[in-house]
């Protein structure tokens, strides 16, 4: 390796910016007759908080206290005219940490809210430290209307704190005062090893400042800090969730910008994929107004939010005061976890499909792969479940396979008819479905069997994003199977495509081919039936939207469906060559076509439009 030296060039730019730095401290430097004003501004501040006073305030007096900037004559008098007018005592910047061995918070003085919301056990794809609220991506207070008709806000009150236990739990007490009977509090209890985190908003004695003909809004906002490699997977799967009108499960839109109004509101979640943020209440919200912003509009690695959520609640007062049991969940979307709180159902935040795809997932792929995954390593286990499914779906693969052997059967009789009435669709539509029905064989007994598997194929597809158990596990050259895995980066981007080349996608792909041609080999005689698909561009088209789209996916689908398809021509081989014989299916079809075939309602009303059509046909050419 080339030594690197330092030329002349160098030399002088470090010298000219040690001198503009020197320049700059000094110019920088306060002057006596400055020093001798701050000081004094500060013995003013503190002989002012030594006269605070504790009790409750008469009507009319308005204590001196600053509030954001304490040496900022403005900000001082901002505060005078709004919330010190009503006695709230001096603030004091500054935050409180408290944690436990799975959660880290810091809560600020101003504003009683979280600063930062840290999870101690996992790390993102660049191994930071993840991150759930930090620098300012989220916002929580409460607005409310005084007896004179002000607003306040509490993100600019200053709350003071108190850290205490209680038995195993740690509480943080954070008060904003009028006095010490007078007092707005947020209170968090933190239980050893927990996630969740109880949070009571109550208030004391201000009855008299607080209006109670008007609500109190409850503000929380927050932008999902990313945390995957690709920034479009993972947005695809954060979207705002919530429980509402007795146990609904409804989410907004994940794709774009949506607001809702909801009632009965018992949670709302910020779930960014693997990680989320939930609010929730032990007595309902009557209303809640529900907002999510979608942040994202290209694959970039520079972009560091996903969406923008915000929620807007309005709570009543009882008895003059306001008192609200909330928690604040902050932590994994691992169905493990989440089941633990069982009643407020937290697992409902995991997305696992609608219908009966998400009751496959949820209570049959879920439990399986969690099983398997606790003695087998994760990518092995994917390729067992993988081959447990393929084995259970294997008779609807023999019916599929046995369909196409009939119809392999029929071809030459097929292409006689296309053939004869070559010049005339109607008429050899009409006979193919004769000899069909002949034969005892249904064009349509192929599909039937693929479309029963699609539940679990597409169960399937929503199950590997949303497994927490697949994040950061490696498996060969992938290092993360809920990420897609990288064998080579691109200098540029490709639209759809990613800046990168992913090896499982291109492995499934060239499955898919081959399965592809057994499956549409044989039914490319089905070409020149009106109205069928071009089979042919099917064959071609399926594993080049696998390739492409994949490429971005989870790289545990990608290796699910390439072991899926591997193993799906073994059995189609298996069947082909030891279990179905052509000469015998040849010899039930002749058997077939000797017994007389009734037709049904709908079999007989066809023929008769077709005979219809023909004969309009031959009537309109008269």
């Amino acid at each position: 390796m080339e030594e690197k030296k330092l030329d002349i060039n160098s030399i002088i730019g470090f010298v000219l910016i040690f001198g503009i730095l020197l320049g700059w401290m000094y110019l920088r430097k306060p002057t006596p007759e400055e020093l001798a004003a701050e000081k004094a501004q500060q013995e003013q501040l503190e002989a002012e908080k030594k006269k605070e006073e504790t009790t409750p305030l008469e009507e009319n007096q308005k204590p001196a206290t600053p509030t954001i900037n304490l040496n900022d004559s403005t900000a001082v008098a901002n505060y005078k005219s709004t919330i010190g007018a009503f006695g709230f005592t001096q603030p004091s910047e500054g935050t409180t940490t408290f944690e436990n061995e799975v959660l880290y918070l810091e809560v600020a003085n101003k504003g009683g809210q979280i600063l930062e919301a840290k999870m101690k056990e996992f790390v993102t794809y660049d191994s930071i430290p993840v991150h759930l609220v930090k620098d300012g991506n989220a916002n929580f207070g409460l607005s409310f209307t005084t007896n004179d008709n002000r607003v306040l806000n509490t993100q600019e009150l200053y709350f003071e704190p108190s850290l205490t236990t209680s038995g195993e739990n740690k509480v943080l007490s954070m008060k904003a005062k009028i006095s010490n009977n007078q007092f707005l509090e947020y209170r968090y209890e933190m239980k050893p090893k927990d996630y969740l985190v109880e949070f009571t908003v109550r208030s004391q004695g201000l009855s008299g400042v607080l209006n109670a003909s008007k609500p109190i809004n409850l503000e929380w906002n927050l932008k999902g800090i990313r945390h995957n490699k690709s920034v479009q997977y993972e947005n695809r799967y954060t979207e705002m969730m919530y429980n509402y009108e007795g146990g609904k499960i409804d989410y907004l839109s994940a794709g774009s910008d949506d607001d809702e109004i909801e009632e009965d509101v018992k949670w709302v979640s910020y779930k960014q994929h693997f990680f989320t943020s939930i609010l929730i209440t032990d007595k309902n919200f009557k209303t809640a107004d529900i907002r999510s912003t979608n942040l994202v509009e290209e694959e970039s690695k520079e972009v560091a939010f996903t969406k923008e959520f915000a929620t807007s609640i309005p709570l009543e007062l009882e008895g003059g005061e306001l008192s609200e049991s909330l928690n604040w969940y902050y932590g994994p979307t691992d169905i493990k976890v989440l089941s633990t709180y069982e009643e407020y159902g937290l697992e409902d935040t995991i997305y696992f499909g609608w219908g009966i795809f998400g009751w496959i997932n949820r209570y049959i792929f879920n439990p399986f792969y969690n099983f398997l995954s606790s003695f087998l390593p994760f990518g092995i286990a994917i390729i067992v479940m993988t081959i447990i499914v393929r084995l259970a779906l294997s008779p609807v693969t023999y019916k599929s396979y046995l369909s196409q052997a009939k119809m392999k059967v029929l071809k030459p009789e097929i292409t006689e008819i296309n053939e004869k009435h070559k010049d005339n669709a109607m008429k050899k539509q009409q006979e193919t479905m004769k000899l069909y029905n002949k034969a005892g064989v249904s064009p349509m007994s192929g599909c039937v069997p693929a479309l029963m598997q699609l539940p679990i194929f597409y169960a399937l597809f929503m199950f590997f994003p949303s497994s927490f158990a697949l994040r950061q596990k490696s498996f060969l050259w992938a290092e993360d199977l809920s990420s897609y895995d990288t064998i080579f980066n691109l200098p540029f981007s490709i639209p759809f495509y990613g800046d990168h080349v992913s090896l499982f996608p291109i492995l499934a792909s060239i499955a898919i081919f081959f399965y592809m041609m057994m499956t549409t080999g044989q039914s490319m005689q089905m070409q020149q039936q009106p109205g069928m698909p071009n089979m042919k561009f099917i064959m071609y088209l399926s594993p080049l939207m696998m390739l492409v789209f994949f490429n971005n996916y989870a790289s545990g689908l990608s290796l699910y469906y390439f072991i899926s398809n591997l193993i799906t021509i073994f059995i189609m081989l298996a069947i082909k060559n030891y279990i179905l014989d052509e000469n015998k299916i040849h010899a039930q079809i002749q058997e077939n076509k000797k017994k007389p075939k009734k037709e049904n309602k709908f079999q007989r009303k066809m023929r008769e439009m077709m005979e219809q059509a023909e004969e309009q046909k031959k009537a309109g050419k008269r």
